[in-house]
């Protein structure tokens, strides 16, 4: 809740606040440079926030790190691997760094995901599409409730976004929250429910999708 960040004498975010509940899909929306990255930055704790507070299931991200970003999923900007591992290698390395991930628990998240049938291959094979739904897949390993994509649809093909709506569907259904960032509203309203629309580092619209798209003067 109203998050402020500066670097140097330059005020990048002012008093950005807004929240996620269980099943939500929030579209965080503004141009390149409007403060989104730096907003997801500070929410997961990798930027020092200057003022402000960030409560995630009830915990402060500043004075309680690890029981705040437990159960937080993340990909910030690309979604980084090894292109010459196979998927599967990719994810086993990962959940080598949780207490008690089995075989069978990221072979779920594979079929959730929809990659079992690619899994065994070389990452490098992969279309970015694929990449992407990987991405999810290590995300996923920690079972979170939250879910944040940092640009997730960016180079992807029409046939990616679809695959990736619906894969965000099925989440946000199964009661996660989530917050996918973007500079185009077009490609998340349809599957979005809330937005919160951010320029020059402000908050200037915050609502329902439906309530959104009903004010057709709007001028953004």
């Amino acid at each position: 809740f109203n998050l402020c960040k500066k670097f140097g004498k330059r005020e990048v975010l002012k008093n950005v606040s807004f929240d996620i509940h269980e099943g939500d899909i929030l579209a965080f929306i503004g141009p390149n440079g409007s403060g989104k990255t730096t907003t997801i930055k500070l929410i997961l704790g990798l930027q020092k926030i200057t003022s402000g507070t960030v409560i995630i299931n009830g915990y402060n991200i500043e004075s309680d790190y690890i029981n705040a970003i437990k159960k937080v999923g993340a990909i910030v900007e690309n979604p980084d691997s090894y292109m010459y591992l196979t998927g599967w290698q990719n994810l086993r390395i990962i959940a080598n760094c949780y207490d008690k991930i089995k075989d069978d628990d990221i072979k779920e998240i594979v079929k959730y995901v929809g990659l079992e049938n690619r899994i065994h291959e070389k990452v490098s094979k992969y279309s970015l599409g694929m990449r992407q739904r990987l991405g999810i897949a290590r995300a996923l390993l920690n079972k979170p409730n939250i879910l944040i994509l940092d640009e997730p649809t960016n180079g992807l093909d029409p046939e990616g976004i679809k695959d990736l709506r619906e894969l965000l569907q099925k989440l946000a259904k199964d009661g996660m929250g989530i917050l996918i960032s973007s500079h185009n509203l077009a490609e998340l309203e349809s599957f979005c429910n809330r937005v919160c629309i951010i320029n020059n580092g402000i908050i200037i619209e915050s609502s329902a999708v439906k309530e959104f798209k009903q004010n057709e003067n709007r001028v953004i």
